[in-house]
């Protein structure tokens, strides 16, 4: 038995090396914790509205359905503030001065998708008068660059607030947890 003698025999197969499968299964964690965040991020992260003494006159309609529109967007891998997010962040710079055309287009554009979306009549019968059809590519790139700004300002804000609440040794479980429920 001292001297076995052994053929290895190649038929083809290219086998993957152990490091590609443990890099293979460390990604998936990331995605979960990425998940969590997102979710996360759609239904406590605050609402970043405009900097100003009217930023209370928000309807309470439009801020209830802030949450749902986050999930919507975030369902269609959107990177972006949801429409009616963007709708609540200018209604308060609407109070303070007038504004140039483009911007003033756009602000009537999202109160037209809003009544589309909460399906109201009578919003919706006032806003197809007033409202554009549809905006210039001009205009499409300032609210797309608006709705990013206050996207990335929204996720930010709720990473300061997790680093802020930190977990309780006892169960695990972070501080802002008791606030939700």
């Amino acid at each position: 038995m001292e001297n076995l003698k052994v053929v290895q025999l190649d038929f083809g197969f290219e086998i993957k090396s152990i490091s590609a499968l443990e890099e293979v299964i460390k990604q998936p964690t990331k995605d979960k914790n990425d998940f969590v965040f997102d979710f996360m991020d759609c239904l406590v992260s605050p609402i970043i509205v405009f900097k100003s003494a009217w930023q209370d006159t928000i309807p309470k309609d439009i801020l209830g359905s802030i949450k749902i529109s986050r999930l919507i967007c975030s369902m269609t891998h959107e990177k972006m503030a949801s429409l009616t997010e963007t709708l609540a962040y200018i209604m308060p710079r609407t109070y303070e001065a007038p504004m140039p055309s483009e911007w003033v287009n756009i602000y009537t554009w999202l109160g037209l998708q809003y009544a589309i979306q909460s399906r109201n009549n009578g919003q919706l019968e006032a806003m197809t008068k007033i409202a554009p059809k549809e905006l210039s590519d001009y205009e499409k790139g300032l609210l797309n660059n608006l709705r990013q700004w206050i996207y990335d300002k929204r996720r930010k804000a709720l990473k300061d607030i997790l680093k802020r609440n930190k977990i309780s040794k006892s169960d695990g479980i972070l501080d802002i947890q008791e606030n939700l429920f």
